[in-house]
């Protein structure tokens, strides 16, 4: 079932549900090899739709294995994609690697849902640049503007010459030419909903076509996530900062791990060592620090009766990674998943640069938190 109207069809549908009508949706973006965005609390990458198949959605791989091993195996993955004149969103989850046109690909689960994760009618970008454009009046002559914004319903243009209220009255039908980018050129009808000295406000009648209203959703589509990702880091760094900054704990009795990690986590807050017992972790997390790593050397009984003992005395208020040194990669991301842990890592192979960048992530999401 679909709740509400179909996207596209007037006023769109805020969730869309029913396994036919999600993968109705899901083949049209795979179709145009669409643009997808796979986000984590913590990351962000960008991919494309290739293929639907009996049961997973198959994405371009456009990461390291790395990052696709650690990056995507939160339990809050999702994926967001344009679709018309809506962007959607569902939870998924990483399934493991695939094959398309003779290519690896990733393999994701089909969403239970999906959702229009925009809730204005339309997204209206205001950074456009400099783009020209030209503009009728009721009486067919041609004025010369600027794009001020636009969404993939209409428009605000300026003249650059005269004001436009002797010209222009609400409900005029006109016609307009915006330039926007290679492949995006809209030359259309627009009907004026208001004019105010030398700025024009249109929505485009009848509704654009298919031709150009694909690539135009997608370009509308990857500002808004640029905008996002603006004002979630603007406001990050304009949290104020402690004199002293808390830190970072690992929990271990290694000191091998912890010289490792010092070389690893190089420019982040300093690191100190905790015991693996409750009255340890206790002490080291009296001074409230940023992120706990959680040494997993094993995946035996004892070692997960421990941590979930050291986990519990966190109470949820601490962010907390887990680092495993010889444990499957199953066992190891099952027990994240358990304990609801930020991230998991495994140790035992040389650790890339992305290992840093994951930690930044996630300490740049709590503090913004904070």
């Amino acid at each position: 079932m679909v709740e509400s109207a179909r996207h596209g069809e007037g006023m769109g549908a805020s969730v869309i549900s029913g396994e036919a009508e999600i993968r109705r949706v899901l083949e049209t973006a795979c179709g145009n090899r669409e643009l997808m965005i796979l986000v984590t609390p913590y990351m962000r990458f960008e991919s494309n739709f290739l293929l639907l198949d009996a049961d997973a959605v198959h994405a371009r791989i456009t990461m390291s294995a790395e990052e696709a091993t650690y990056g995507l195996r939160s339990p809050d993955l999702r994926f967001r994609f344009p679709h018309i004149t809506r962007f959607l969103e569902g939870h998924t989850k990483l399934l493991g690697f695939g094959l398309v046109d003779g290519r690896r690909s990733l393999r994701f689960s089909i969403p239970k849902t999906l959702q229009d994760d925009e809730q204005r009618r339309a997204y209206r970008v205001e950074r456009v640049g400099k783009i020209s454009v030209t503009f009728s009046t009721p009486k067919f002559e041609l004025k010369s503007g600027v794009l001020v914004n636009l969404s993939t319903g209409g428009a605000r243009l300026a003249s650059t010459q005269e004001p436009l209220e002797p010209l222009f009255h609400s409900g005029d039908l006109i016609a307009v030419s915006i330039p926007l980018a290679e492949g995006i050129h809209i030359n259309n009808r627009a009907i004026v909903r208001w004019v105010q000295g030398k700025t024009l406000g249109v929505e485009f009648q009848p509704t654009l076509g298919t031709e150009v209203m694909t690539p135009l959703s997608r370009w509308v589509f990857q500002r808004r996530e640029e905008d996002k990702e603006r004002v979630g880091l603007s406001y990050v760094e304009s949290v104020p900062k402690p004199d002293r900054s808390p830190g970072l704990v690992l929990v271990s009795t290694s000191q091998e791990l912890e010289d490792s990690l010092h070389e690893l986590l190089s420019g982040l807050p300093p690191l100190r060592r905790a015991g693996a017992s409750v009255q340890a972790v206790k002490e080291a997390i009296s001074a409230g620090p940023s992120l706990v790593f959680f040494h997993v050397p094993d995946a035996s009984l004892d070692t997960r009766r421990r941590l979930k003992m050291l986990v519990e005395v966190l109470a949820g208020r601490i962010p907390f990674v887990l680092l495993g040194t010889q444990v499957e990669h199953s066992a190891l991301f099952d027990l994240g998943s358990e304990h609801k842990a930020a991230a998991v890592y495994d140790l035992a192979s040389k650790p890339g640069s992305f290992f840093l960048r994951l930690v930044q992530g996630i300490l740049r999401r709590h503090q913004g938190e904070g």
